[in-house]
């Protein structure tokens, strides 16, 4: 049946590994079922902004997510299926190009072997019979680790597009019987071994790359975050930088040629008249460095600004429950990245001594940061101690256990909201005022909580 995925080749394996999948089809289901309607319209978006409305066709998209495994033969039959009646329906040819199109931006890949071959017997023979690696790189894996790195593939097969068919290629030449030669040649160059184009289209199973998607969204969020505090000749600069962004297998950082960011640059209101000194020197500032392969690629660190953001976020929360003065210690102490004593604290905060005592007890009971009773070096008697303060190790964690219980809290007060307004009441404009700001509120929360576990 179409709607039943081919299964690839059977290889023997040992019966204990029989019912291990290293396709990770629960990690799979759980990103099925964890995707919402808004989060499919918002992958489309992205594949919109990308290459327009036509290759994101909906359904190829959809499809994947909310499936999380399928055939492109399955695709297919799936996207035909989802134009109305009356429309005008794509080709299987097509929906294959604009297909090759998302597997080539690195948006959809090939799921991992589902049936690989593992023999522990092999792999557990005595280091003597099999070539020995060098000490220092020998690791010692789990059976289940062993069976997914076989299962793995590389990313040429991961990426590796739909290839034509011998039939195809035939009925795009007898139709095309008046090509030039050159045009000719690029059919023929394009043929293939028909048995691989329908494993390819029938057997295989293909997903979403989740960290793609994950990686534009934090290209998009680190490019907004900063956009703020840029001055208008500063901010075409930035925007021109990520606008030139080239395809790279890297999720930590964003690549740019410099000949994209002119070109953009020229595109913005007074680009033109930016000088090339004028705009690496920018580039500089923004911490876009040239590489070292390439002194004409500018690479941004994307963790980087991230990694500030988080202690940003931390800071802030810090600032608003305990004040000024705990937001000034709290950054020395995460600064300082090692304990630091409290008359050290006084002198480098300029702040009042009394002030600073309290002020760290507020921060050590919200667990926030710990103490330690260290004894004096200047004392001859030994007796002598003074206190040391750190951050805590697990800060982070206890911030995001704070947008948890927020969280929790602003979704119950929405439900309540929601359940008033099914009641009916004489303030009901009011209530969806209200409703309206809580949710917002939400909003911004699920924004942090993206920065700390997506991120």
């Amino acid at each position: 049946m179409r709607g039943e995925p081919a299964r690839p080749p059977v290889h023997h394996r040992p019966p204990h590994l029989a019912q291990k999948n290293p396709s990770a089809s629960l990690a799979a289901a759980r990103r099925a079922a964890m995707v919402s309607q808004h989060g499919i319209l918002l992958a489309v978006s992205i594949i919109s902004d990308h290459f327009g409305p036509l290759v994101s066709s909906e359904a190829l998209l959809e499809g994947l997510l909310l499936n999380g495994r399928l055939t492109f033969d399955q695709l297919v039959w799936r996207t035909i299926s989802k134009i109305p009646d009356g429309s005008p329906k794509p080709t299987r040819e097509e929906i294959r190009m604009n297909f090759n199109k998302l597997v080539y931006a690195h948006y959809v890949e090939r799921c991992p072997k589902p049936e690989p071959f593992f023999d522990p017997l092999i792999d557990e023979q005595p280091t003597s019979t099999r070539k020995r690696a060098p000490r220092a790189v020998e690791t010692v894996l789990s059976l289940e680790q062993k069976v997914v790195r076989t299962a793995a593939l590389s990313d040429a097969e991961k990426f590796s597009e739909i290839p034509y068919s011998m039939e195809e290629s035939s009925n795009a030449k007898d139709d095309d019987h008046h090509a030039v030669a050159g045009g000719k040649r690029k059919h023929e160059a394009l043929e293939v071994d028909e048995e691989d184009s329908i494993i390819a289209e029938n057997e295989v199973l293909w997903r979403a790359n989740f960290e793609r998607f994950i990686f534009c969204l934090k290209k998009k969020f680190c490019a907004d975050r900063k956009k703020a505090k840029l001055k208008v000749g500063t901010l075409a600069i930035w925007e021109a930088f990520f606008e030139a962004n080239v395809m790279n297998n890297d999720n930590k950082t964003v690549t740019s040629p410099m000949n994209g960011i002119l070109e953009r640059v020229g595109q913005k209101e007074g680009g033109s008249s930016m000088t090339v000194d004028q705009i690496i020197s920018v580039l500089n500032d923004l911490e876009c460095i040239s590489t070292t392969r390439d002194p004409e690629q500018f690479t941004f660190d994307l963790n980087k600004l991230v990694e500030t953001c988080r202690n940003d976020e931390v800071e802030s929360l810090v600032k608003k429950k305990h004040g000024q003065e705990a937001y000034t210690i709290f950054r020395l102490l995460l600064k300082q990245a090692g304990p630091v004593e409290t008359d050290e604290i006084t002198d480098k905060t300029i702040l009042d001594k009394q002030i600073v005592h309290e002020t760290l007890y507020k921060l050590w009971k919200d667990e926030y940061i710990d103490s330690e009773r260290v004894p004096s070096a200047a004392s001859g008697t030994g007796n002598a101690q003074f206190f040391v303060w750190r951050v805590k190790n697990t800060y982070r964690e206890h911030y995001i256990d704070h947008l948890y219980h927020a969280a929790l809290n602003l979704r119950q007060m929405v439900n309540c909201m929601a359940e008033l307004l099914l009641e009916g009441t004489k303030d009901e404009t009011k209530l969806r005022n209200r409703k309206n700001i809580l949710i917002l509120a939400l909003t911004r929360h699920d924004e942090s909580l993206m920065v700390f576990h997506d991120f």
